[in-house]
């Protein structure tokens, strides 16, 4: 594989992880806010900010067939409603360190998933990254796991967590592997334009899942609808939705084009590098030992992984 082109796509990978590391900081900003909410509001706000751009991008986003906008209601529904509902009520079930664990493992099993069904490269060739990447993630891990800290409260809560953050792991396994298939089968549609309609596409969606859980729970008749602090929420969901979910989205279409999608499965990482990263600036704290050896066991992964690949040639691709 050529320099350039591994080089400016683990650029935009990165790029996107930086970006998708903001979701992490929202539920802390926001504490008193239901993850239903954070979701909902997250994806509304994406739908929002893709509307202007739809219009500037109109006539690119004519021409995507029929079939184009299915393929991205698709995407949308799976990759970020159905992802960060899961997620959300995995960590408010089962307390933060199990679903964490689970979520942390996304870099191999999407790198394992992509080569069983392109065969991208052999697995020889791939086992040293994806190893250095098993052991950095437990012991990044590993010390969360330990504390225990907001755990469930009974048995069944902890299950169900753990079966939500098992299904968060399946949309987001699937998600990257079938958006860079249809970014490669179409090099013609630009990756703004496709992550403009994922966004287009979210907004009925994010709109009638909030409209749906206010109205059960009652807050359009509460006092405070859009909770205790309004203007601060729309102002977190608008910059996450521009940030997060659309550049993040463009960035991210972009290295699925430039990248074997065995090696972008792998960059994910990035997205874990990144959520640490703002959650310690935030607490104002240092990583432990193990945190440490931890990320150098990730970067490690990545430096190896990318080698492998800027020396993999066409034919053995």
């Amino acid at each position: 594989m050529d320099r350039p082109r591994l080089g400016a796509g683990i650029a935009f990978a990165l790029a996107a992880g930086l970006a998708w590391g903001l979701v992490f900081v929202a539920p802390v900003l926001l504490p008193d806010y239901s993850p239903a909410m954070l979701t909902f509001g997250r994806y509304l706000a994406f739908g929002l900010v893709a509307l202007p751009l739809a219009w500037r991008d109109r006539s690119a986003l004519a021409r995507l067939s029929r079939a184009d906008w299915i393929e991205a209601l698709k995407l949308a529904a799976v990759g970020n409603v159905l992802y960060y509902l899961a997620l959300s009520w995995a960590i408010q079930s089962a307390g933060v360190p199990v679903p964490t664990m689970i979520i942390g493992t996304l870099p191999v099993v999407i790198a394992i998933c992509a080569n069983l069904s392109q065969r991208e490269i052999a697995w020889r060739r791939l086992l040293a990254p994806l190893m250095l990447m098993v052991a950095g993630i437990a012991c990044v891990n590993g010390s969360e796991l330990q504390r225990g800290g907001d755990a469930a409260s009974g048995p069944t809560e902890w299950l169900g967590g753990l079966l939500l953050a098992l299904a968060a792991l399946v949309c987001w396994t699937w998600y990257p592997i079938r958006n860079a298939d249809w970014v490669k089968r179409h090099p013609q549609v630009g990756s703004g334009t496709w992550a403009t309609a994922q966004g287009v596409t979210t907004l009925p969606l994010a709109a009638l899942g909030l409209g749906i859980y206010m109205t059960v729970t009652g807050a359009w008749t509460g006092e405070a609808p859009w909770g205790p602090r309004p203007w601060t929420y729309a102002g977190l969901m608008l910059a996450i939705g521009l940030l997060a979910s659309w550049l993040g989205t463009l960035c991210w279409n972009r290295a699925s084009r430039l990248l074997p999608t065995s090696l972008a499965g792998q960059l994910i990482v990035f997205e874990t590098l990144a959520a640490l990263c703002y959650g310690f600036l935030h607490r104002g704290d240092w990583p432990d030992f193990w945190t440490w050896i931890g990320i150098a066991l990730l970067l490690a992964g990545v430096l190896v992984g990318t080698r492998v690949f800027a020396r993999q040639t066409p034919s053995t691709a």
